[in-house]
C-alpha cells in the first residue's frame, strides 16, 4: 500500500492500541480511499486495506480506491467484515465512535463475535486537518467560486425581493459554475433578521437602508467554501457604520496577526478583545472562526475552548461579528489556510461596506 495516509492512519492505530479500523464515516472513507459512493465501509489493517461495497459501486470502486482490495458485500455486509476479520486474525477492532449509533454497535457486538470493539475518536479526522497541495488548489478553487458568487449576486439584490429568492439566485449560479451544491443552507438574513447569526433564508421581503448578511458557501469537488459578506440595501445610517466598522478592524487585526503555533484560543482573542474594547463584546457569542475542509465545520476551531496548536496546512475560518437584536448583525468572514510564517487567504471578495439599490 503506497496511500501516504494509509500510512499515517496505521501509525495512529498502532498508538491506539488497535489491529485494524472499521470506518463508517462517509467523509473518512472517502478520503482514505477516494471512494466517492454513498454506501460502504473501508477496513485497515497493517497487512491489507479494503473497501467494502455494494453492486451499485462494483465499477467505480475499484476505478477510485486505488490500491484497495475491493469486496462486493451481499444482503448483509457485517458477514463480509466478520469473515475478512478471522482472515486476518484480527481479535481488537477500533470503531469510530462519533459515526456509530448505539444500535450500529449492539448490532457489529452481536455479528462480530469473538472480536473486541474499541471506540476510538478523531484518527481520520486529525490527518484531515493537515491539507495538502491537491487539497489546497481545490479548496481554492471553491473559495474562488464563493466569491464569484458575491460579486455575481450584489449586482441583482434589490428591495422587494425575497431572501429566499437571492438564496435561490446564488446556489443556481454556484451549481451553474461547477459547484455539487452548497456548502450548507445559505443564509440571507436582511434588516433586524440579520442580528440571527444563522438566519438561514426566509420568506422576508427586504426592504431600504438595512443590513443584509450573505453567509454561503460551494461544495466543490468534495471540499467546501465558506464566505460571509455584510451590505447595505440604500443608505446606512451612523449605528449600521459604526457596527461594521468594528467587525472589519477585529476581522482584519485577526487576518493580519494569526500565526502557525499560537493556540485556537489565542486567535479567537485577536478579534475577540477589539469587539469587547467598543462595547459590543456580550454581542459576539460564537467563535471566531472553525476548521474547513470536506465538512463545513472540522477541527480545529478558533474559540475560547480551543488550545488546539494551529499549524501550516490547516484551514480555517475567520469570522467574528456582533448581532443586536431588532436591528441587525455584521457578520464578515474569509477562509485562510495557515502557512510556516503566517496565513495565506483563499478567498478575495472586497470588504469595504457596500451599499446596494
Amino acid at each position: 500500500m503506497t496511500n501516504n495516509r494509509v500510512t499515517k492512519l496505521v501509525s495512529l492505530m498502532e498508538n491506539a492500541g488497535i489491529e485494524a479500523l472499521l470506518i463508517a464515516s462517509p467523509h473518512n472513507r472517502r478520503y482514505i480511499s477516494g471512494f466517492t459512493g454513498s454506501a460502504g465501509y473501508v477496513l485497515i489493517a497493517p497487512q491489507k486495506c479494503c473497501l467494502i461495497t455494494d453492486f451499485r459501486y462494483r465499477v467505480q470502486a475499484v476505478e477510485q480506491a486505488v490500491g484497495f482490495e475491493v469486496i462486493e458485500h451481499g444482503m448483509k455486509p457485517l458477514e463480509e467484515i466478520r469473515d475478512l476479520l478471522v482472515q486476518l486474525g484480527v481479535k481488537k477492532l477500533g470503531f469510530e465512535q462519533e459515526h456509530v449509533t448505539y444500535s450500529e454497535f449492539t448490532t457489529w457486538t452481536n455479528t462480530l463475535d469473538g472480536v473486541s470493539l474499541k471506540p476510538t475518536s478523531g484518527l481520520v479526522e486529525k490527518l484531515r486537518m493537515i491539507k495538502d497541495e491537491a487539497e489546497l488548489a481545490v479548496m481554492l478553487e471553491a473559495a474562488d467560486l464563493a466569491d464569484r458568487t458575491f460579486e455575481y449576486i450584489t449586482g441583482i439584490i434589490k428591495s422587494g425581493m425575497k431572501e429566499t429568492d437571492v438564496a435561490l439566485e446564488m446556489e443556481v449560479f454556484m451549481r451553474s459554475h461547477g459547484a455539487t451544491s452548497s456548502s450548507f443552507d445559505t443564509i440571507v438574513a436582511s434588516g433586524e433578521r440579520s442580528a440571527l447569526p444563522h438566519g438561514v433564508a426566509s420568506d422576508r421581503t427586504i426592504g431600504m437602508d438595512e443590513f443584509i448578511k450573505l453567509d454561503f458557501g460551494a461544495y466543490y469537488k468534495g471540499y467546501c467554501s465558506d464566505l460571509t459578506r455584510t451590505v447595505v440595501i440604500g443608505k446606512p445610517s451612523d449605528k449600521h457604520r459604526e457596527i461594521y466598522s468594528i467587525v472589519l478592524e477585529a476581522q482584519l487585526h485577526a487576518l493580519e496577526h494569526i500565526m502557525p503555533g499560537m493556540t485556537g484560543l489565542e486567535a479567537d482573542a485577536l478579534a475577540r478583545d477589539i469587539i469587547t474594547k467598543h462595547g459590543y463584546g456580550e454581542q459576539f457569542g460564537h467563535g471566531t472562526g472553525h476548521g474547513l475542509g470536506m465538512e463545513i465545520h472540522e477541527s480545529p476551531r478558533l474559540s475560547r475552548l480551543s488550545d488546539t496548536i494551529l499549524t501550516p496546512g490547516m484551514t480555517v475560518t475567520v469570522e467574528p461579528g456582533i448581532y443586536i437584536p431588532g436591528f441587525g448583525g455584521v457578520r464578515i468572514e474569509d477562509d485562510i489556510v495557515i502557512t510556516d510564517s503566517g496565513i495565506k487567504i483563499l478567498t478575495s471578495s472586497p470588504k469595504e461596506l457596500i451599499c446596494l439599490g
